[in-house]
């Protein structure tokens, strides 16, 4: 590491055109006096949770063996490269009583709800604090913004809902509060306008308008750009150029989306989106790295799909709509393709942590220094069997997560234990969350 004389606040941004601009962590930002003491700086822990939806084919997911000897499942092999930062858990419940006053479960309604709240939905648009915003009470203090929530599919993208439930319900899995719900942004333009724009106007034709007639926010900034260049380390040159240029190239992609959409007969669906369901995860995917690697938000929830979501996946092989042929009725054909889908989920979210470990942060790399849990709120969408979840847990969180393993643990565990835990991990340790009976260890 190059110890500047003169060091650069880890708050740095360039301004220009109404928008501002974090940048990643360089070497300058290590305080010349303190630099002496470290060999590093100390890079932002951060979170993440991957959503999928209409659970999963058990026997396609889970690894037979414990332990680190375990092998990769047809499901989980795109993780293969990342056995040494992957945590396979297996033997959590998610099944607390009705809210009280009530008898039936909502299957779906539930699934995603208590994925990260471990609190059961009520009639009355009541669930419970999600733990990435316990997170965020501490991780997203001094960022630009404490969270970001994404998705791929709208609240009104024609999903259905659970009966007798908001839609909100299977719409998000982020909660501020009992009875605050986030919205997830599924349009990838609003989403990098809210990261990377002033916030004036949040109407869709006056981000179109600022796009087209402004130009790329990074013409604005070249002027910045050229005088932080001259003070920093060759070192820093070279991870600000990749970063202004990753950030170029989502920026180039939002706008042949939009210009695409432009083009085309009316219809409801909002600008900015890609045509094909690849491409629109692989940019929200990019948003998250953008926004972890800038620094503008270290807590991110997103979900890949809606319960009920269904969705048809013809670019795999798969023409039957996602949440129908879940319920396979032990169907070996449709059991496959349910599998595929699955499979199909996991090879992209594999993408994206392949772009996490090449891209440096601090002594290491971004997914070094995060902890991101990927998985459903159902095991089997079959019988919509809340037990025995498909749960991972990714990343190195600075140092306190030891992957490589698959933690089996005992049959009715409370996926609310495996919360406590996680949080622990995070430095942000609660006494208790939803049903939970006392943290479970991830060592």
């Amino acid at each position: 590491m190059m110890i500047m004389k003169k060091a650069l606040s880890r708050r740095t941004v360039l301004k220009g055109l109404g928008v501002s601009l974090s940048l990643p962590l360089l070497d300058a930002m290590v305080p010349a006096l303190t630099a002496l003491e470290k060999t590093a700086a100390t890079p932002a822990l951060r979170f993440g949770a991957v959503y999928v939806p209409n659970g999963v084919i058990p026997g396609q997911w889970f690894p037979t063996a414990e332990g680190a000897g375990f092998e990769f499942s047809p499901t989980l092999k795109p993780l293969e490269a990342f056995r040494d930062r992957l945590l396979v858990v297996s033997g959590l419940d998610s099944v607390p009583p009705p809210p009280p006053g009530e008898r039936q479960y909502n299957n779906h309604a539930d699934a995603s709800t208590r994925f990260l709240t471990d609190v059961t939905p009520s009639r009355n648009l009541r669930a419970g604090v999600s733990v990435d915003q316990i997170a965020a009470r501490v991780l997203g203090t001094g960022t630009v913004l404490p969270s970001l929530e994404l998705a791929l599919e709208s609240v009104d993208s024609g999903t259905s809902c659970d009966f007798g439930r908001s839609c909100v319900y299977t719409g998000t899995i982020a909660w501020a509060g009992p009875t605050s719900p986030l919205p997830m942004e599924h349009d990838p333009s609003a989403a990098f306008t809210r990261l990377f724009g002033d916030g004036a106007n949040s109407d869709a034709a006056a981000r179109r308008a600022r796009m087209q007639h402004k130009g790329s926010i990074l013409d604005s900034l070249m002027g910045e750009v050229a005088g932080l260049r001259n003070q920093v380390a060759s070192a820093d040159r070279l991870r600000l150029s990749g970063y202004l240029e990753s950030v170029r190239d989502v920026e180039r992609r939002i706008q042949l989306a939009v210009a695409h959409n432009a083009e085309l007969p009316v219809f409801d669906r909002p600008a900015g989106v890609p045509d094909t369901f690849e491409q629109h995860a692989a940019l929200m995917f990019d948003i998250q790295l953008l926004a972890y690697q800038g620094d503008m938000t270290r807590v991110v929830t997103f979900m890949l799909g809606r319960e009920f979501s269904g969705r048809t996946y013809p670019e795999i092989g798969v023409p039957d709509a996602h949440h129908p042929i879940s319920h396979h009725q032990r169907d070996p054909v449709r059991m496959e393709k349910c599998a595929r889908i699955n499979h199909y989920h996991v090879s992209l979210f594999a993408r994206f942590l392949e772009k996490m470990r090449a891209t440096p942060d601090g002594d290491g790399s971004l997914l070094d220094h995060t902890a991101m849990i990927y998985g459903a709120g159902m095991s089997e969408g079959n019988g919509h069997v809340p037990r025995n979840l498909p749960i991972l847990l990714v990343g190195g969180a600075n140092g306190r997560l030891n992957g490589g393993r698959h933690i089996k643990y005992a049959a009715g565990t409370p996926l609310a234990n495996f919360h406590l835990g996680l949080l622990d991990k995070l430095g942000v340790p609660v006494e208790s969350h939803g049903n939970s009976t006392g943290p479970i260890s991830l060592d």
